[in-house]
Parts: structure tokens; sequence; C-alpha cells
């Protein structure tokens, strides 16, 4: 069995920053987690002294460092007494400025992306009406009033032909839209990666957090086109039977992935195929 990788896959450029910044960060703590790799927090906290909040009640340090998806508009005022270490991606500081020009400006602002994600939250919080919508679909999209001026923004990891879809939508049924595409390319590119390398792939492992949106896309269109896909954090989530008689091995990872924690999961598939005597 041959093991490949993805042209493109594992860190992007915000994450490579913030995992930078932190580094030099020793004694801080991050308001809510850094990136979505629970095992890359805690190496930071091993090796470099960098705590984790997940309220604002838990931070005790004076020196906070802000996750590479933003924070709300209101956490941030909340803590101006801090010393903040910026760490947001600039990808996602983009939208946060779009949004809140946009709705300054008297536009609905649609967010295509998920309520729930913290980039979403903080993106959502810049805009100084309550004219902002987060939705995931056309069917969400159909069900809310826009005014006759509406304003697109996506969270920076989502699928760039939903966004169209939505954005065709919009353009179709509102006098003016303006449409922004904040997707980041290095989502574009390890998606597009992993479509061309799971159409030849007998087998698929994405390696990254499980609470990470990307990762999760990138193991969603893997299944599309190679069933046996599968998504996991480390290496001690391999089992030896997904390998069995399988030829081509692929494997990407999310932008929140170490390269370490890919090595280390390459390394174990290395050893379970040379178990079952594959070659």
């Amino acid at each position: 069995m041959n093991i490949e990788l993805a042209k493109s896959y594992g860190f992007c450029f915000g994450v490579k920053r913030a995992i930078e910044i932190a580094q030099k960060s020793s004694g801080a703590v991050t308001y809510g987690e850094l990136i979505h790799n629970p095992l890359e927090i805690e190496r930071l906290k091993r090796d470099y002294n960098v705590g984790l909040a997940k309220s604002l009640n838990e931070i005790s340090s004076e020196k906070v460092i802000i996750r590479t998806h933003g924070i709300t508009k209101e956490d941030r005022e909340a803590l101006k007494d801090k010393i903040l270490i910026d760490a947001t991606c600039p990808f996602v500081t983009k939208p946060q400025q779009i949004v809140e020009k946009v709705s300054k400006e008297g536009y609905d602002v649609v967010i295509f992306g998920d309520i729930n994600h913290p980039e979403v939250k903080g993106v959502k919080s810049y805009a100084v009406s309550d004219r902002v919508f987060v939705v995931l679909d056309i069917d969400q999209l159909k069900k809310i009033k826009l005014k006759e001026r509406v304003a697109l923004v996506a969270q920076t990891t989502k699928k760039l032909v939903q966004f169209l879809e939505i954005s065709n939508y919009l353009i179709q049924k509102y006098k003016e839209v303006r449409v922004f595409n904040t997707i980041c390319n290095a989502t574009f590119e390890n998606q597009d990666a992993v479509k061309e390398l799971s159409q030849k792939a007998d087998v698929m492992i994405i390696i990254g957090g499980k609470n990470s949106s990307n990762t999760r896309q990138l193991y969603l269109i893997s299944k599309q086109f190679c069933n046996d896909s599968y998504l996991v954090e480390n290496e001690d989530e391999l089992e030896a039977g997904w390998f069995y008689n399988k030829n081509l091995c692929g494997v990407s990872a999310g932008a929140s992935t170490p390269e370490w924690l890919i090595q280390n999961v390459i390394e174990k598939i290395k050893q379970l195929k040379d178990d079952y005597g594959n070659n």
C-alpha cells in the first residue's frame, strides 16, 4: 500500500501566525481555544506556559491572547484593561470590518456560516444594527424577509460552491446585493487537493480536531469520492482494518493540524500496513 499526501494540507497562514505569537507569549492565556486542535493547545501549555480560559471569569493573567477565530466586540471591550495580544487571523478580521461598515451604511447583512462557530459570533457582533442574519443554506435564507439592500459575507472555512448558490439567489431576488468573498484561499487549496486525491485513493485519512470546521469540510468532501474516509485527531484512533487490501492511502489535514501530528499519523499507518503485510 502506498501513502500519498494531498498537494495542499495542514497549517494555514493564520494558524502559523497564531502559533508563533503564542510561543512568544509565555504566561499569557488565550480567551477561547487559540486554534481548533486540542493536542496543539496542550503542547503550547506544556512547552510555552500558555494557558486557556474558556470564559471571561476564568481569566487571571494580565496578558490575554485573542484566538485565531477572533472574539466578539463586546468581549474585546470587557478586556480593555488587559494586555491584549491579537492573534486573530487577518482573513477573519476582514469580514468583521466589512460587516461593521456595510451595516452602518444601512445594508441588511447575511453571513453564510455556522451561527455557533466562534468566528461567526465575532463577525456578527460587529454589526451596528440587529439586521444581521446567519444562514447555512438557501432554505434558511428563504425564511428571512430582507430589505432591498443586502450584503453577503462568509465564514472563512465554508465551501465556495454553497457560497455561490446563496449569492446567486440573493442577486436574483433583491435590488442591490454586495457580495464579499471572505472564504480563505487556503481553504480552497486544501479542499481542491483533498477532492483530487480522494478520487484515486481507496482509503483516506483526514487529520484534525473533531471541533474544527475546516477539517470537517475536508472529511465530507473526501467521503463523497472515497467511501472509506476517516477523520482522526491522532494516531491512536487509527484502526488496522481500515488498510486491509488497500492500494493507495491518501492523507490530508485541517488548517489547525500541526506537522508533528501529521507525521505521527503517517508513521502509524506505515506500521499498520507492515503488520498486515502490505508492501
